[in-house]
């Protein structure tokens, strides 16, 4: 029998060494529970980005996806399916956008935006071939790809990936007068997060969003949301958007998306920016599937059903406070809207990674982002009891070192 070692021995010499995972072997979860191959039980407070919302193993998108498995799996869009068109529909409902593109990644879903709005510019707006611009913030994260890591401002994200594709206009994220000054009558798009997660759990101003969309508006420029980290509960509302603005002209979606057990993205937008798209012009085989279809819809189902977006705002008030409360030296700040937590710590003291890995030993699972911050986002059934356990081994961590 394989010890954990073994298991993490052969990771690293099979796999390409591009994640520096936390030295635990896991093998079993369930709500927000998992439990490593030796039977360790640890609470998720990470719930893989965001991905796992409605908890570890959930009976009901287990359900949805084995009900539709025994039916229909991978088709392809090349024909038409029973249940592709009801996601869509519900999707646009909760949304409020007017049609969806499936995809398959978060990643995909922005670059299928990216796609959208350029021909959205030339088309629509009159931008001339290969002069339109898409305004991005200092300090995004949207994905992996390269024309995606090339209008990063982490260098980490970008060195030996180039040439990387032109087009890209980067401000400080929050700065509203950073944003007015960067658009010209070529810019077709203002690309950004409602908070920057992988940034470091940043928020921006109050107001921010909603005078951006007043200034985009009024230069016909093309507000796209990013919300596949902060979407579907995450922050406390069903989109973060809806605390500022009532709905962008483009919007991503993902991670949560799949309930947790599969990839399921997608770029909505209104109708005039979905019609630049025509048969041949995108695509993606197993975007759109129906077992992602059935997964998806259950997993807005469960939002609405079991309250998701009054669960995350409640609970996130009440684990703010709370870390708020510890009043630890080692704390520079606590920041956060609903279940998307972040912990700064003065690192010249000790390191998030470090603390990260004494909460380990202690059975609460969770990871730093850019070596200064920690991420809490557990997955949104938590429950206050399992937060005030939590809690006392996060102070407990923080006094010992």
């Amino acid at each position: 029998m394989m010890t954990p070692q073994d298991v993490i021995d052969r990771e690293d010499r099979f796999l390409a060494h591009n994640y520096h995972p936390l030295p635990v072997v896991l093998a079993k979860g369930d709500g927000v529970w998992v439990w490593d191959t030796e039977g360790n039980k640890y609470l998720d407070f990470l719930s893989a980005y965001s991905a796992v919302s409605a908890g570890h193993h959930n009976p009901r998108i287990l359900k949805a996806m084995a009900t539709q498995v025994e039916k229909l799996g991978v088709p392809s869009r090349a024909f038409y399916t029973d249940v592709l068109g009801e996601f869509a529909e519900r999707l646009c409902q909760v949304t409020g956008m007017d049609r969806m593109l499936p995809m398959n990644t978060g990643a995909e879903a922005v670059e299928t935006a990216i796609k959208a709005a350029r021909r959205w510019g030339y088309r629509v707006k009159g931008i001339k071939d290969n002069k339109a611009r898409i305004i991005v913030c200092n300090g995004n994260f949207h994905g992996r790809t390269t024309t995606i890591v090339g209008f990063s401002s982490d260098a980490d994200y970008r060195a030996g990936f180039g040439p990387f594709s032109s087009g890209f206009d980067s401000i400080p994220f929050g700065d509203y007068d950073a944003l007015e000054r960067a658009i010209t009558p070529d810019t077709c798009a203002f690309l950004v997060e409602p908070i920057q997660g992988e940034g470091g759990i940043i928020i921006p101003p109050d107001g921010y969003l909603r005078r951006a969309q007043e200034l985009c508006r009024n230069q016909n420029v093309l507000l796209i949301l990013d919300e596949i980290q902060t979407g579907l509960s995450r922050t406390g509302k069903d989109f973060c958007f809806q605390y500022e603005i009532d709905k962008p002209d483009g919007l991503t979606l993902g991670k949560a998306l799949g309930g947790g057990v599969y990839p399921v993205s997608a770029f909505l937008a209104r109708a005039d920016v979905m019609d630049v798209f025509e048969p041949g012009s995108h695509g993606s085989t197993f975007g759109g599937n129906p077992i992602a279809a059935a997964i998806g819809l259950e997993a807005l189902a469960l939002i609405a059903d079991d309250h998701y977006s009054q669960r995350s705002f409640e609970l996130g008030e009440y684990l703010r406070g709370k870390l708020e409360a510890l009043q630890s030296p080692l704390i520079r700040e606590v920041r956060g809207k609903g279940l998307l937590i972040g912990m700064e710590i003065y690192t010249n003291q000790v390191s998030a990674r470090s603390i990260c890995e004494a909460l380990k030993t202690r059975g609460v699972l969770c990871k730093e982002t850019h070596e200064t911050t920690i991420r809490f986002a557990p997955p949104l059934i938590i429950t206050q009891e399992q937060i005030d356990w939590a809690v006392g081994e996060v102070a407990d961590v923080l006094s010992s070192l």
